[in-house]
């Protein structure tokens, strides 16, 4: 018999100090256990744009998840608990794509009591202004907090072919 994801077993939702409402364990959750796949109304970029205009949000806050760049889905209405999940810059959980399906899974062991996250990691294809940070941010507290729920990775420099050969 499959287990049906899209039922919350693991935690509950209640109010958050970080942001609004979180997820919390019931139970302790062990690392690489698949905890809820994250469900609701599958749409279309331009459906996403109609639905939320970033330029007259004074901050941004959906309950969106890209899959690819043709689908998103929006929990906003009917979506799973997994919506619930808060960010942070220092997770205890990652979001994995499984054939198109958004799963979210312990990357260590959770304990019960303890509040749910993952790096939301909004990719950015260039340095983020303050602006953008500024619609974006983050209040996680970690020490590793990047004061966004933007992620920036510089492309890395490529190798020559000279420095790419191994040496003995």
């Amino acid at each position: 018999m499959a287990i049906d994801y899209s039922k919350n077993r693991y935690f509950e939702v209640t109010e958050s100090s970080i942001q609004g409402k979180g997820a919390f364990a019931i139970k302790k959750i062990r690392k690489g256990q698949r905890i809820i796949e994250y469900t609701g109304e599958i749409i279309s970029p331009e459906e996403e744009s109609i639905r939320y205009d970033d330029e007259n949000m004074d901050r941004h806050h959906t309950f969106l998840f890209a899959v690819d760049d043709k689908r998103t889905i929006d929990a906003g209405e009917i979506g799973s608990d997994a919506k619930y999940i808060n960010h942070s810059c220092d997770p205890n959980c990652e979001a994995v794509d499984d054939s198109g399906r958004i799963f979210i899974e312990a990357l260590r062991t959770i304990k019960k009591g303890e509040e749910l996250f993952y790096d939301y990691g909004f990719e950015q294809e260039e340095p983020p202004t303050q602006e953008l940070i500024d619609q974006y941010p983050c209040h996680c507290g970690s020490v590793n907090c990047r004061g966004t729920i933007l992620k920036y990775e510089p492309p890395k420099k490529k190798l020559s072919k000279k420095s790419k050969r191994r040496k003995r």
